[in-house]
Order: structure tokens, then C-alpha cells, then sequence
């Protein structure tokens, strides 16, 4: 059964939390994904069998959490994992799916002392500028000044609203174009026929970043969602090898 919490914000974040041993394996789901997704629902099993404190989450305008998904930007969803992470005690290591990758490395650039570890699932650090904003035509760019939001077709059903306060706020939020210190051990998983994250954009993080112990593995003919069943257990090997 999930529990509610409510931010500092006033928004009502849904979250499940399983008791364990740390530190304690956080999920940060992807954009418009949730916490009853294949990745989250298979670390939680793994949690449960191997002891482990774990805990998976939706953001606001997510899942069963408070808020519509246009009224939010990566700043708000950053701040409702923190709220989440307030609750738990202790080291965590932070495992981030595709946007919950650059949410990963926002908080563990905020709090390095709490952070044991972190891996990176087809992470999509600065993905508001670098995807969005950057490959937008100039009249999208303009539809989306003059009208505060544009559409924009999806491969996982309906199409994704962007708006402005999203690429606007994100502009805050990028973590490529300064230095990025994570002094703890960090994975990198990335499929090569991932259609969404490019494996560039996983190079580049790992030549970004300063790490003790930094890896990318790529996995030939793995697609974006890294759910497959030979894809789901390097998640729990990188897991295990941080913490």
C-alpha cells in the first residue's frame, strides 16, 4: 500500500517504501513514467528478497501524485524526491531512469554527503535543452513563446505537452556546462538502439563528470526502456557494485 506525503510546496507526493538494511536504493522514474513501471516494480522485488531499504516514488502530475504533469517542471520534481529522501535516515544510492538520471545528479550535486552511490539508466541529464529546445524548428520555438506550450508525439501513447516553464526552468537546472563532482562510485547503463538518450549523451556524462569510479556499459540492441530480462539484472549488478 503507498503512503502520501506532502512537500513544503503543498504538493501531495505518493511514494512506496520497503524496510532494509542500507543504504538505502531510491528510484527516480523517468519523464511522465511512474513507480508501477517494470524497473521500479523488479528493484523492489529484489529489495524485498535481499533485505534492502528501497523506495520508489511519483513525482507531482505523475502516477497517483497530486497535480497535473503541464503544471510541472524538473525543479518541482527535484524538490518532491528530496521530500521523499527527508524521510529516510542514512547513506542512499540513487538509481535514475532517463530524466530521473539528471534528477539523480541534481540531488547528489546538492547533497554529495548523503550519496553512496549512483546509477544512471539511459540518464538524460539537460534533456530540456539538449533534446527539446535544441531540435525544435523555429516555429515551434515561436508557437511555444506565443503560446506557453507545444505537443509533441510520444512512443508510449499520448503526446508530451511542453511548456515553457519546462524548458525555461530547466535552463536552472543543467548539470553538463559546469563541473560535476560525484565522489562516489558511479554506473552508467545506456541500450545502443536507444531511440530517446543517445549514447553520446551517456560519453559525455562520463567524460564530464569527476567520479573515483565512474563506468558506462553499453548494451547492444538495448532500447530506452532497459526492462528486458537481460537488462534488468545489470540494473541490480550496478546497484550492488556502488553499494
Amino acid at each position: 500500500m503507498h503512503k502520501t506525503l506532502k512537500t513544503p510546496q503543498g504538493r501531495e507526493i505518493a511514494y512506496h517504501r520497503t524496510e532494509g538494511r542500507g543504504p538505502a536504493v531510491v528510484f527516480l522514474g523517468g519523464f511522465k513514467s511512474d513507480m508501477g513501471g517494470t524497473k521500479a516494480v523488479h528493484l523492489e522485488t529484489w529489495a524485498k528478497e535481499a533485505g534492502r531499504a528501497y523506495v520508489r516514488l511519483d513525482y507531482s502530475g505523475h502516477g497517483i501524485s497530486s497535480g497535473t504533469f503541464e503544471e510541472g517542471s524538473i525543479g518541482d520534481w527535484v524538490e518532491d524526491s528530496c521530500a521523499v529522501l527527508e524521510l529516510i535516515e542514512g547513506p542512499l544510492v540513487l538509481v535514475g531512469s532517463s530524466m530521473g538520471g539528471w534528477i539523480a545528479l541534481q540531488i547528489a550535486r546538492a547533497q554529495p554527503e548523503r550519496i553512496a552511490g549512483l546509477v544512471g539508466i539511459a540518464a538524460a541529464p539537460d534533456f530540456t535543452e539538449d533534446g527539446f529546445w535544441a531540435n525544435f524548428p523555429p516555429h515551434m520555438r515561436e508557437a511555444l513563446e506565443r503560446e506557453g506550450k507545444v505537443s509533441l508525439p510520444s512512443d508510449y501513447g499520448e503526446p508530451y505537452v511542453i511548456t515553457k516553464r519546462l524548458i525555461e526552468e530547466g535552463r536552472e537546472r543543467l548539470v553538463l556546462r559546469t563541473p560535476l563532482s560525484l565522489p562516489f562510485p558511479v554506473r552508467l547503463l545506456q541500450g545502443t538502439e536507444d531511440t530517446s538518450v543517445t549514447t553520446e549523451t551517456a560519453v559525455r556524462l562520463l567524460e564530464h563528470a569527476v567520479s573515483p569510479d565512474m563506468r558506462l556499459t553499453l548494451v547492444k540492441g538495448a532500447d530506452h526502456s532497459f526492462s528486458s530480462e537481460t537488462c534488468l539484472p545489470l540494473i541490480v549488478q550496478a546497484i550492488e557494485e556502488v553499494s
